[in-house]
Parts: structure tokens; C-alpha cells; sequence
């Protein structure tokens, strides 16, 4: 399983003083020296962390790949086309958001079409594309239909159960990890690739990572805000750690 470090948050708390630092791209050094087997940024239209600037430094620096998140507006996308990142995620976006609150609509036929379009002029210039969706049936499916090449499944609502679940809400738990396993199944079923993430944790991140279908985790708050403590490569490396034992890989095994 790949694990991708999300380093928005670097950005986050450089932007609160319109400083330099702490740089992100320097983060992402250290994200990779930890394990990271990519990172990812996601430059908002608003741009309230990542800036341009930061994603040209990255795709000069990073040595392992990045994931570009971005919305599916013509502008993003033009950006996306000349930076050429390994693999862009298109997610959905609200300004007044804190961060990104669900996956893509992609019941509706106009935001199919949409979404499509953004879709095959990224893989013209062949860059890899997965689309941020939740795990139902519906999303699953119309994802396909866009012939991207991935879907990232939103996680939020495993991460909202998990937080007392053991007290109050197990069948919780239960109920959103099944859901999550059928969506990576059918996803897989349908010739796509399956990544996850958002709100998942050192706590949350054993049951999801667990899920045979699964090839790739997006993680970011968990991990900087464990780095702001003990540092990143420590912070990464530790979450490495909880995601190949639960992939059943052993000490000096190959991931």
C-alpha cells in the first residue's frame, strides 16, 4: 500500500503570517526521508494554502510522485496540463469549506459531462486521474463512466463514526468499514484503481488500511500535526508503520 502525505497544512500555518515559512516543499524532503511514497497538495481556487509557486517547487524536488488535487475548473486544469504532475485528484470545492466536505456529485448528468471533460485533457497529456467520490454504488459508478483512472473514497464518515465508537456507536464502525470494502470492490470491478482518505488518523487508519482492495492512502492532518511534536520523518514513519502492519507485512519485509 502507498502511502501520500498531504502537506497543505505546512502551507496552512505559513499563510497565517504571510511568511516563508514553514516551507512545504522542504516539508515534503523530510515527508519523503520518513517513507512517504508520494505527496500530495491540493491548490484551492482561493489558494488559502498551497500557492503555484509551492506545486512548481515540488514537482522539481519531490523524487518520489505528486498527486495535485484541484477542482475541475478549466483554469485548474490548464495549470495541471503544464505543470504535468504524475497524477491529479479532482475534488469538489466550496469557498467557505474548512476542507473538503464530501466527494463529487457525479449523479447528475451535466457534472458527469463536466467532470469527463476535465477527465480525458488531463489523460491526454497522460496524467494519470482519480476523482474524489464517496463509496456508494452511484458515485462508484458514474466515476467510471468518466473513464478516470482512480477513485479516491471519501473516508470522512468512517473517521466521524470511529471517534467513540468503542462507547457508543461499534455497529457504526462496522456499517461504514463495509461500505467502504464494497465501494473498493465495485471501484475495482469497474477497472478503476482505489485510494482513501480524509480524516484518518494513527487511531482510525488499521481497519481501512486493512482493505485488500485499497492501494493508496491520502493522509496530511494527522501526520502534521503528530510532525509538529516529534518531527515529520518520525511522524511519517510511525504511520508507515501502522499501515504495514496492517497489510500484514513484517519487519524487513517488501511493502
Amino acid at each position: 500500500m502507498r502511502l501520500h502525505i498531504n502537506i497543505d497544512h505546512v502551507a496552512t500555518v505559513r499563510q497565517a503570517r504571510r511568511t516563508d515559512e514553514p516551507d512545504p516543499v522542504r516539508a515534503a524532503v523530510l515527508a519523503e526521508l520518513g517513507g512517504a511514497d508520494g505527496i500530495t497538495v491540493h491548490l484551492r481556487e482561493d489558494r488559502r494554502h498551497i500557492q503555484d509557486r509551492d506545486v512548481r517547487l515540488l514537482m522539481q524536488t519531490v523524487r518520489t510522485a505528486v498527486n495535485l488535487e484541484i477542482a475541475a475548473a478549466p483554469d485548474m486544469v490548464a495549470i495541471a496540463c503544464e505543470l504535468k504532475p504524475m497524477a491529479v485528484t479532482l475534488v469538489p470545492e466550496r469557498r467557505e469549506e474548512i476542507t473538503t466536505e464530501g466527494g463529487l456529485d457525479l449523479t447528475d448528468g451535466a457534472t458527469r459531462d463536466r467532470i469527463g471533460a476535465a477527465v480525458a485533457r488531463l489523460r491526454a497529456e497522460r496524467i494519470r486521474v482519480a476523482l474524489f467520490v464517496s463509496a456508494d454504488e452511484a458515485s462508484v459508478r458514474g466515476a467510471a463512466a468518466t473513464g478516470a483512472d482512480a477513485v479516491e473514497l471519501h473516508t470522512g464518515k468512517w473517521a466521524g463514526v470511529w471517534r467513540g465508537a468503542h462507547i457508543v456507536d461499534a455497529a457504526g464502525t462496522t456499517r461504514e468499514r463495509a461500505a467502504l470494502a464494497a465501494g473498493a470492490d465495485l471501484a475495482r470491478a469497474n477497472g478503476l484503481d482505489v485510494h482513501a482518505g480524509h480524516g484518518l488518523t494513527y487511531e482510525n487508519v488499521t481497519p481501512v488500511a486493512a482493505i485488500p482492495a485499497i492501494e493508496e492512502l491520502n493522509i496530511g492532518h494527522a501526520v502534521i500535526s503528530r510532525a509538529v511534536l516529534v518531527g515529520m520523518e518520525r511522524a511519517v514513519a510511525d504511520m508507515k508503520a501502522i499501515i504495514r502492519r496492517a497489510r500484514g507485512v513484517t519487519s524487513g519485509s517488501s511493502a
